[in-house]
């Protein structure tokens, strides 16, 4: 497997991937075990008509789960199953109960447990999956150096979805909120506490519209359709994070220094 280049941290990184970027996915891309697997899921989830189906095979459920970023889930079975047979209609729905948007992403998309059925036999389906899957393992493999430098992939490709959706402000809002990762890139940027993610939802939302207007001038997501505006976010986080991670290593290294003493 080619795994990516990364040169530096922070913002020095962030530069020097973008400027590489095509050239680096189309060399992971083409990588013997990546090619396997997208064949494999292009040739055979045709075939599978229920989510049972899909479970039950390893590899085609692999792909399946790291093109949403729910790899974690491929050893969960029978919460998978659950969560692709009660679909999205009802509220009741456990996709549609818990606090992670990515789930229910993953649910709509295969379709089992929605009325018009699966999308395992539609041929734009699989290649959007097919699409995911390539972006979030290579996400995934930059993240295994610079896991900051993931969340801001991710960040790159899902903002900019969520803010071109034709949804209010509010639900923008808490789609973000909702997904793990875009939480992790704004909680960061905006230098907010880990306790914040306490606080009541309406809460959470109403201060990061406060600290989203001191920082960019707008409150809403939808200002991250502007590549630019999400560039300007990213480096934000990313310069943050670095801080961060500076801070820490300053102070182990103090209590060392303490500890010789």
């Amino acid at each position: 497997m080619f795994q990516p280049m990364v040169i530096g941290t922070g913002l020095t990184a962030w530069s020097l991937l973008k400027q590489t970027m095509d050239t680096q996915t189309a060399a992971f891309e083409a990588s013997p075990e990546l090619v396997s697997d997208t064949e494999y899921f292009a040739a055979n989830i045709g075939n599978v008509e229920t989510a049972e189906d899909l479970v039950s095979d390893y590899r085609l459920l692999k792909v399946a789960l790291s093109a949403y970023g729910l790899e974690e889930d491929l050893h969960n079975n029978f919460f998978v199953q659950q969560i692709l047979e009660q679909g999205t209609e009802a509220d009741d729905a456990l996709a549609n109960k818990l606090a992670d948007t990515r789930y229910v992403e993953f649910s709509k998309a295969f379709g089992f447990g929605n009325p018009r059925g699966s999308n395992t036999s539609d041929t734009s389906f699989v290649n959007d999956v097919v699409g995911l899957y390539n972006e979030r393992s290579f996400e995934a493999a930059v993240g295994l150096q610079d896991e900051s430098l993931r969340l801001a992939l991710n960040a790159e490709r899902e903002l900019a979805k969520i803010a071109s959706d034709d949804m209010s402000e509010d639900a923008m809002w808490f789609t973000v909120l909702g997904s793990e990762p875009l939480r992790q890139v704004f909680e960061t940027a905006l230098g907010l506490p880990d306790s914040f993610a306490t606080l009541d939802i309406d809460k959470q939302v109403d201060e990061l519209r406060k600290r989203m207007e001191g920082f960019m001038g707008d409150s809403n997501i939808s200002q991250f359709a502007d590549s630019e505006n999400l560039e300007t976010l990213n480096q934000r986080f990313l310069l943050m994070s670095q801080m961060e991670t500076f801070q820490i290593q300053s102070s182990g290294q103090i209590a060392l220094t303490l500890l010789q003493y």
